[in-house]
């Protein structure tokens, strides 16, 4: 009974199988393959656009201001705080938006911040000195 199934499928036609092979490879292309090719193309647009300047994030996270670009060698050499590093174009990952407000911002909420600190000194010291006069009252 079962081998007549077993024949009777093996003779019948293969369109199914075929179409979800078919169906199988499409979904693989939208899933995989055209995603792939848009970051691609986002990132080929990115590198057209380089410039002397922009504050780039390589692929190890190193960040660092674009000090030169060689389009014969496809290197571009980074200024990282003075030290000046050559790097493969394909290394850099990001350009920041960030810039120079990034190092500016620390140095302002240390300003903000200084007034407050003296203000709590001098309530400390207030308070010594009453407890201070307080000793020296009894």
């Amino acid at each position: 009974m079962f081998g007549n199934l077993t024949v009777a499928a093996a003779k019948g036609s293969s369109l199914p199988t075929i179409a979800i092979l078919v169906v199988f490879l499409v979904l693989m292309y939208f899933i995989m393959v055209r995603p792939q090719q848009k970051q691609q193309k986002k990132h080929r647009e990115m590198m057209s656009q380089l410039k002397k300047g922009d504050h780039v994030v390589t692929i190890g996270r190193l960040h660092g201001v674009i000090d030169e670009i060689n389009d014969a060698d496809k290197t571009a050499t980074l200024d990282c705080d003075g030290i000046f590093l050559t790097f493969d174009l394909r290394a850099i990952s990001a350009v920041s938006a960030q810039g120079p407000q990034a190092v500016a911002a620390p140095a302002e909420k240390e300003a903000e911040e200084t007034p407050a600190e003296s203000t709590d000194a001098e309530a400390k010291t207030d308070d010594v000195e009453t407890s201070d006069s307080d000793s020296d009252a009894e």
